[in-house]
């Protein structure tokens, strides 16, 4: 039962567990605190290593392209606080990386000693390690409600064009009623949802005026240029 505890995690569509904790913006009441933004909550394995830091340092430049978009940062590990703002500092007076320097982490860092926020949210994987957490990202929309999940390995620093893309596509998908096809891009064809009965499909697949294009009665898509998506999902 011990075990279970420990790897147990939440799923999408289930309410994002709620926590108390100190981070190094104060302390916050997850998801409360956050509702009426998206959220991405995020997990890193320790403070002063070279994989986190990297990963960091592109966290803390795309936090302005990531709050245009209505979304807010939150990390975790289970180092202390005082750990973590040291780590932070050094990142910010010595650390150089792609281009990234001077860079200065604002988005709240959550300090989880405990571990109990890592196993609520299943971030403690045993085979991988049972003292730190795995990378683990959780996109969790303004209601509270947990909508992707990834999980990457401890050696594998995480993709920040796919964590970007995921959460356009969930806003695209909720603002728009579709869905997004592989690869999809902002301003892509998307996917129309299925008709519910054959007779509906077959009145879609031959009406020419709608602006659906129909393969068969099971995979439509339509335009949706960028440009309007963009006015729609991204603060100006």
């Amino acid at each position: 039962m011990e075990e279970d505890q420990v790897i147990a995690m939440p799923r999408i569509g289930d309410m994002a567990p709620e926590f108390k904790a100190v981070t190094t913006q104060g302390e916050i009441n997850f998801p409360n605190d956050f509702r009426g933004n998206w959220v991405i909550f995020f997990s890193h394995p320790a403070d002063f290593t070279p994989v986190c830091t990297s990963e960091f340092m592109t966290f803390a430049s795309m936090e302005d392209k990531f709050a245009k978009a209505n979304c807010k940062l939150v990390g975790l590990s289970v180092d202390g606080l005082h750990s973590h703002i040291a780590w932070l500092r050094t990142i910010k007076e010595k650390i150089e990386y792609k281009g990234m320097k001077n860079v200065e982490v604002k988005f709240p860092l959550i300090e989880d000693i405990s571990m109990n926020v890592a196993k609520k949210y299943g971030m403690i994987q045993p085979q991988e390690s049972t003292t730190t957490a795995v990378r683990a990202v959780f996109f969790i929309d303004p209601k509270g409600v947990i909508r992707s999940i990834i999980y990457y390995p401890l050696s594998l620093g995480r993709n920040f064009d796919e964590l970007y893309r995921v959460l356009i596509a969930l806003q695209t998908a909720d603002e728009f009623g579709v869905a997004t096809p592989a690869d999809w891009r902002p301003g892509d064809d998307v996917i129309v949802p299925p008709a519910g009965s054959c007779g509906v499909a077959k009145e879609r697949m031959e009406n020419k005026n709608e602006d659906v294009k129909c393969y068969d009665w099971f995979f439509c898509t339509k335009k949706l240029d960028k440009e309007t998506l963009e006015k729609k999902l991204l603060k100006k």
